[in-house]
């Protein structure tokens, strides 16, 4: 792997016809956020080979949005990604480390969140990286990192759907 993206879900409605958590939609927002994150990320040469997407129907909104800007795209939906710790994101990523040339997570927080400020630790980014990243994930958002042959992430930039106004 040579890039890893880590993205949160885009913006969800509050609830679900169902009630349960896993079946909230995305909010008209989240749908024209996810689209434009996709543009974003292939203009800008991003496109993933894999990508590991949580089963909840926010994040396969998200990921189907996002999907029209890739092309071919393995996916794997899988069920420990449902709103998984740090700790189980890093295991699905270091497991596909070697099947794809870039890596894409669509998942929650606070686990998408937490992993990318451990590889921004772990990297020993500026004080300045640390700092925007402590200020919180939101919907939509997604954290690049170029990955060296020894497996070691460098932050490379992070992207929110407020920075995209006009891409």
């Amino acid at each position: 792997m040579k890039r890893l993206i880590l993205m949160r879900h885009a913006k969800a409605e509050k609830t679900s016809a169902s009630g349960r958590d896993r079946d909230r939609p995305l909010a008209d927002r989240g749908r024209t956020d996810a689209a434009a994150m996709g543009r974003a990320l292939a203009s800008r040469g991003m496109r993933p080979d894999l990508a590991l997407i949580s089963p909840s129907a926010r994040t396969r909104q998200t990921w189907d949005l996002l999907h029209d800007a890739f092309g071919d795209v393995q996916v794997r939906e899988d069920e420990p990604l449902y709103n998984g710790g740090s700790d189980t994101l890093r295991h699905y990523v270091e497991s596909a480390e070697d099947e794809a040339g870039c890596l894409m997570v669509v998942a929650h927080n606070p686990g998408i969140h937490l992993l990318a400020v451990d590889y921004l630790v772990e990297s020993a980014a500026s004080p300045s990286v640390l700092e925007r990243m402590s200020g919180g994930f939101p919907p939509g958002a997604a954290a690049i990192f170029t990955v060296d042959v020894a497996g070691r992430c460098t932050f490379e930039g992070f992207l929110q759907p407020r920075d995209l106004a006009g891409e």
